[in-house]
């Protein structure tokens, strides 16, 4: 089965999560971001191994918007190379779903 809706994953420094998520959300871009706090990452980064407190951004959207986000977050976020991660929901509460699609539906 294929919703159209999809949950992406991006991680962010927690002093710019919510300036993120109300964006995301104002520009209709995405339905829903959950902030989620206490996340700590370790990485490779210009090869070096590094370390980050930071939040883990839950969004949820519509496939449709994939393309949108994609050009949208890296101008809101402080990352060089911000991380988005996209999957496809294969179900769930259908009004829900519904409700995800209408929220993340560009304004007319």
């Amino acid at each position: 089965m294929t919703t159209g809706v999809i949950v992406a994953l991006c991680t962010a420094p927690g002093a710019v999560a919510e300036t993120l998520a109300k964006a995301l959300v104002g520009e209709r871009l995405v339905a829903c971001v959950n902030v989620v706090p206490g996340v700590r990452s370790f990485f490779r980064w210009q090869g070096e191994v590094d370390v980050a407190d930071e939040v883990l951004l839950v969004i949820k959207t519509t496939r449709a918007q994939v393309p949108a986000l994609q050009r949208r977050l890296p101008e809101l976020h402080p990352y060089q190379v911000p991380e988005l991660l996209v999957f496809d929901v294969a179900d769930g509460l259908p009004a829900y779903l519904r409700w995800v699609v209408a929220a993340a539906a560009p304004a007319e």
